[in-house]
């Protein structure tokens, strides 16, 4: 029986089986290489179809029919692309005022790339561009094969052979397909596992959105504009675009039904009164060209991207819209899946929403995007053939009526969904994930005290720190007021945080228990210096903090960059326009205040140093407009702060290091340090908390210490 059931059929079940396992059962192994292994397998063939087609397409046409076409197919092409991205951004009508932030991730501290626009389109090494998936130059080496081709006189046996590889690569997607259930169920069961609810609710959005988008695009504004220029009437293009919408919906391909496509534009083309042989051989050649292009459904990529943004907290701003589409449209003449992670990181966007991207892919937005194709390429080669044969006819009763209707049923239909939407709500989450986590590793037995002891004279200063530690039978730690996510307490009044997780580690090891002591970041010198203290939790490695205090060897690092309402990130994306502003201040918590570092650079703008990284959300504090912190900090001040995020600008500065101060002039507890440290650093430990409490993952099973 499940035999019998349609490969589409197949595929669904598939992944609705694996979220549903995938929320009740912790990951397998295995299941990650199958998941990541069946994508890399439907990319395989991605971009060597794309030369062939490109390269069989244009050169099969001749020197003289292609001129005499070219000029009108790409304005009617740019035509149709603008009003698709008009609505992609209309789109963003519908997404609603809530607010979001995630955890410190690798993305975050990944700088905007910096694109050479001569590298990235002119192949001065074609194979190099293969090899490294440079998707506008291998378009570009692929146009100008099939232009040589078109002068090539015994051309026919050359694109015979390049027409059977690309028959021959179809039939290799078609192979990979067979095993589509299995790779589905196995992306859908990992993102099931790895998914917390709130990002599910907030992909509620862009598929609403989606469909809606798809819709309007589909079934009203592209048949409208054909049947506004040409004679074929409104119903009639539903009717020749119907089953090819259908077919292309179930199976989730466009590629499949290219043949049907072909065949219907066809029959609907030996209507017009000037149709002769040319005519009808219009979209042989037009539809495969098309399906290269990044037109159509591939163009859902970008309303991704924006939704991504918007959901993660990485604002785009209209002034970035240009660089959206004159660099991220490039990129989609691949498949979206292949396209995904260079548009998310050209915005600095977390790399895993990418698995939110393979789940809405998977379970509708995919075969939305084959069914917008459609729709767009029946539309676009019925536009082509009444041009040639000089069928356009403006209709102005169709012009005035339709510029007036479609933009106000666009815009009342995104807004519509927008106010759904924030009456449904969702409630953000990133502040209770954070607040809410507890000690990774089994604590041990310790007090916290809110403010020193008034006298700071202790009767073991004339000791070393390890002799004193065992006689007095616990390890006194310092640790800073607001110093998030190293040291803070959760919701349960405990004291938490990736440095407090390590001195628990410790003190574990010595085999004593910890008095943690709340202090200022400038008791901390004097009551080393004292003896009260033996540590205190970690402060970047700088010049300023060199000199005050002995510190260990580093134990994690930071790369520096602004924290920064949502709608200014696109202000501090590069170093020299934010050093060359005079009309900026800038906020530098004390601890990462390098004072002549800071004069060097900063000597058209203001540099406030501030006691603690609090004070920049006050209202007396918002004539500061960015805040100059480590990434890995600034975004756990994000999660508390949902319209802040964290920008990187470009290029990217060198990481500082993180460090514990300890007693100076103690060289046998420097040691004890150096070599614990390094011993931490070997077992993973480390690593481990650092991804609990810095990019909030949360281990499967934790080994005991």
């Amino acid at each position: 029986m499940l035999k019998n059931l349609p490969q589409s059929i197949k595929i669904i079940v598939a992944m609705t089986l694996g979220i549903i396992l995938g929320t009740q059962i912790h990951m397998f192994p295995g299941i990650d290489s199958i998941a990541d292994g069946f994508v890399m397998l439907l990319q395989m063939t991605a971009l060597p179809y794309i030369a062939l087609s490109l390269m069989v397409g244009i050169g099969s046409l001749s020197p003289d029919k292609a001129r005499a076409t070219v000029k009108t197919s790409l304005l009617i092409l740019l035509i149709l692309t603008l009003v698709s991205l008009l609505l992609v951004l209309l789109t963003t009508i519908a997404f609603p005022n809530w607010h979001n932030a995630s955890f410190y991730s690798a993305s975050t501290i990944k700088t905007e790339v910096e694109f050479d626009l001569i590298a990235l389109f002119i192949p001065s090494n074609p194979f190099n561009a293969f090899a490294n998936a440079v998707i506008p130059s291998v378009v570009v080496f692929s146009i100008f094969v099939g232009i040589g081709l078109m002068k090539v006189k015994a051309k026919h046996h050359t694109l015979s052979v390049l027409a059977n590889l690309q028959t021959a690569l179809a039939n290799i997607s078609a192979i990979v397909m067979r095993f589509a259930p299995i790779g589905v169920f196995c992306i859908g069961y990992r993102a099931a596992a790895t998914i917390d609810v709130s990002q599910i609710e907030g992909l509620i959005v862009y598929v609403l959105g989606a469909i809606i988008l798809v819709l309007l695009l589909a079934l009203v504004v592209f048949p409208v504009i054909v049947a506004t220029v040409t004679p074929f009437k409104y119903r009639h293009i539903l009717v020749v675009c119907r089953e090819a919408m259908i077919t292309a919906f179930a199976t989730g391909s466009f590629f499949a039904v290219i043949p049907l496509i072909v065949e219907k534009t066809k029959e609907t083309l030996a209507s017009l009164p000037a149709s002769n042989k040319d005519t009808e051989k219009v979209p042989g050649i037009i539809v495969p060209i098309t399906f290269s292009l990044p037109v159509g459904g591939k163009l859902l990529g970008l309303l991704f991207v924006l939704f991504s943004a918007w959901f993660s907290g990485a604002y785009i701003g209209s002034q970035e819209y240009f660089k959206l589409f004159f660099l991220g449209i490039p990129q989609l003449f691949s498949s979206t899946t292949v396209a995904m992670p260079a548009l998310l990181e050209l915005f600095n966007v977390s790399s895993s929403m990418f698995e939110l991207f393979l789940v809405a892919e998977n379970i509708i937005v995919g075969r939305l995007g084959a069914l917008l194709s459609v729709s767009f390429t029946i539309s676009f080669v019925l536009l082509i053939a009444a041009s040639i044969t000089k069928s356009l006819t403006i209709k102005p009763a169709y012009v005035k009526r339709n510029s007036v209707i479609l933009p106000i049923l666009s815009v009342a239909l995104f807004y519509i969904l927008h106010l759904s939407l924030s009456h449904l709500g969702l409630q953000y989450k990133g502040y209770d994930k954070f607040i809410e986590r507890s000690l990774l590793f089994e604590q041990v037995k310790h007090k916290n005290l809110t403010s020193p002891a008034q006298h700071l004279a202790s009767n073991y200063s004339s000791l070393d720190v390890l002799t004193r530690i065992k006689q007095r039978g616990f390890i006194r730690v310092g640790y800073f007021i607001d110093d998030l996510p190293y040291a803070f307490h959760n919701n349960k009044g405990e004291l938490v945080g990736f440095d407090i997780e390590i001195i628990h580690m410790l003190a574990s090891d010595l085999n004593v228990e910890i008095e943690f002591v709340r202090i200022l970041h400038a008791q901390a010198e004097p009551m080393l210096g004292s003896g009260y203290l033996d540590m205190t939790s970690g402060v970047p490695v700088i010049p300023d903090n060199m000199q005050r205090f002995t510190l260990t060897i580093p134990y994690s690092e930071q790369t520096v960059g602004f924290l920064v309402k949502n709608n200014r990130r696109a202000e501090f994306t590069h170093w020299q326009e934010i050093i060359s502003r005079s009309d900026l201040t800038i906020g530098v918590p004390e601890t990462f205040f390098y004072k002549d570092e800071i004069q060097r650079h900063f000597v058209n703008g203001r540099a406030w140093e501030i006691s603690t990284p609090r004070l920049f959300f006050r209202e007396e504090y918002q004539h500061i407009d960015a805040m100059l912190f480590g990434a890995a900090a600034a975004s756990g001040w994000s999660l508390l702060y949902p319209n802040y995020t964290v920008v990187v600008p470009t290029p990217k500065q060198p990481p500082i290091n993180m460090a514990f101060p300890i007693n100076e002039n103690d060289q046998a507890f420097e040691l004890f340090m150096r070599n614990w440290l390094e011993m931490k650093k070997q077992s993973g430990k480390l690593e481990q908390l650092f991804n609990y409490w810095i990019q909030g993952q949360t281990p499967n099973s934790v080994s005991n210490r």
